[in-house]
C-alpha cells in the first residue's frame, strides 16, 4: 500500500510518495538522497543516521510513513550553496575521512551533539571528554579510522561553534 507522506526535508517542505512497509532510508534513497549509506539494516552500525526533529535515528528501522508531519535532515542538507558545515569542516580538518562510507551518518552525529550543547546552557564544554564524546558517537561504527580522528573532528567541531 502506497501513503503520501509531508515533511521538511533538509528544510523544504517536501511530499513523499511511499511503501507503508519501507523504511526511511530505503524512502530517501529512493527520492535521490544517497548520501544516507545502507549499511546493517538493522540499526547497529548507524550508517544510515539521519536526524528527525534534530534526534539522529537510524533510518534503516524506521518506517517512512512514521516521519509523517516531522523535520528530517540528512546528509545534503548540511552544506549550504557549497560550503560546508561547521562539522564537516572539522571532519576534513582532522583528517576523519577515509573510505567515507560511515562518514555521513557520523557528521550527522556530531552535528546533533553539537547542536545540543548550543541548546543546552547548563553543559559545561570545557569540562567535556573525549570519553563524552566516544560515547556520543555510540552506535557509529567505521573501520577504517580507528575513532581518533573522528573524536579529534568532534572536539574540534564542539570548539569551532562554541568560538
Amino acid at each position: 500500500m502506497k501513503q503520501v507522506i509531508s515533511c521538511q526535508l533538509n528544510g523544504k517542505a517536501t511530499e513523499l510518495l511511499v511503501d507503508t512497509r519501507q523504511s526511511l532510508l530505503e524512502a530517501l534513497r529512493g527520492h535521490g538522497l544517497t548520501g544516507t549509506k545502507e549499511g546493517c539494516c538493522v540499526g547497529e552500525c548507524g550508517a544510515c543516521t539521519v536526524l528527525i526533529d534534530d534526534v539522529p535515528i537510524n533510518a534503516c528501522i524506521a518506517l517512512a510513513v512514521r516521519a509523517e508531519g516531522t523535520s528530517i535532515r540528512t546528509i545534503e542538507g548540511e552544506a549550504v550553496n557549497g560550503q560546508l558545515s561547521a562539522v564537516q569542516e572539522a571532519y576534513v580538518d582532522a583528517g576523519a575521512v577515509q573510505c567515507g562510507f560511515c562518514t555521513p551518518g557520523l557528521v550527522m552525529k556530531t552535528t546533533a551533539f553539537v547542536e545540543d550543547l548550543n541548546r543546552d546552557d547548563s553543559i559545561d564544554r570545557d569540562s567535556l571528554t573525549r570519553e563524552d564524546i566516544r560515547r556520543e558517537h555510540a552506535g557509529n561504527l567505521c573501520r577504517c579510522t580507528g575513532y581518533q580522528t573522528i573524536v579529534d573532528a568532534a572536539v574540534n567541531a564542539v570548539n569551532a561553534v562554541k568560538s
